[in-house]
């Protein structure tokens, strides 16, 4: 089948957003007098849990409180995580988070090819909306056919129902959809809903389980920023990848597929 639909999740793949969440959350914990830092290493640990008031609460479950102090606490997650958000929001609509190398270019090339393009992500509509008003102004929210965020789904990633929501969305079954991830729950996800996937990690997720992955790649590729060992590796036409290099290998994918039927 013919790809009609690019699917990509936000933080770490659209761009490399971790950093500024972690210090997002720290300037909450801070403002809030709660005697909390997150480190990078803790926060890199804390990733492996999909959403941040679920990342919260699993700091201070993991924490030794009393049963009280614990259940109070607890009750804030969502005052903390809103503060976090607020935080977050106001830095990357200040532009303090770049996108991702090669981002703009395949998403640009995608709709030039006649592709829709869909956001899959656990992360709130506020997040989503500030990174892309400030990584394409005006005209982000209207790049996008769908944008499917965390608080729509009852189950957030490893679980499929994200990426179930953005296909249903678009009316189009995984066949002619390819996903864009960065991290192992995220690839749990797309491929449990079916889906073909790329995978870019970034520092926190690099050194995960990728397996299952279509294609791992260290990041999209540009003319000015190309992929070492590329073309030659896993890409033949270019050092970066190409809307026709994903034609290229939706084909052999359905190739494969229909091969698998028969014997």
């Amino acid at each position: 089948m013919t790809t009609e639909a690019l699917i990509l999740d936000v933080d770490g793949t659209l761009a490399d957003t971790e950093e500024a969440h972690r210090q997002s959350f720290n300037t909450a914990f801070e403002q809030m007098q709660l005697g909390w830092q997150w480190s990078a290493p803790t926060y890199r640990r804390l990733l492996a849990i999909t959403g941040g008031k679920e990342r919260i609460a699993a700091f201070i479950e993991e924490a030794q409180l009393p049963p009280a102090q614990r259940k109070a606490l607890l009750a804030r997650v969502p005052e903390i995580h809103a503060l976090k958000t607020h935080v977050y929001t106001s830095t990357a609509r200040e532009g303090g988070i770049a996108l991702r190398t090669g981002v703009e270019r395949l998403l640009d090339e995608a709709r030039a090819a006649g592709l829709r393009l869909a956001i899959a992500s656990t992360t709130t509509a506020a997040n989503i909306d500030a990174l892309l008003q400030a990584a394409w102004g005006a005209r982000g929210l209207e790049l996008f056919d769908v944008i499917a965020c965390g608080d729509q789904v009852r189950h957030k990633k490893p679980a499929p129902d994200i990426y179930q929501l953005a296909m249903d969305a678009l009316g189009l079954p995984p066949e002619r959809c390819i996903a864009f991830e960065d991290s192992a729950n995220g690839l749990a996800s797309a491929r449990a809903a079916g889906l073909w996937t790329v995978v870019t990690p970034t520092y926190w997720t690099e050194g995960s389980d990728f397996r299952g992955a279509g294609l791992l790649l260290p990041h999209l590729g540009d003319v000015q920023q190309p992929i070492a060992g590329e073309p030659g590796g896993q890409l033949q036409r270019a050092a970066w990848l190409g809307v026709q290099e994903l034609q290229a290998l939706a084909c052999a994918r359905d190739a494969d597929r229909v091969q698998a039927l028969y014997h």
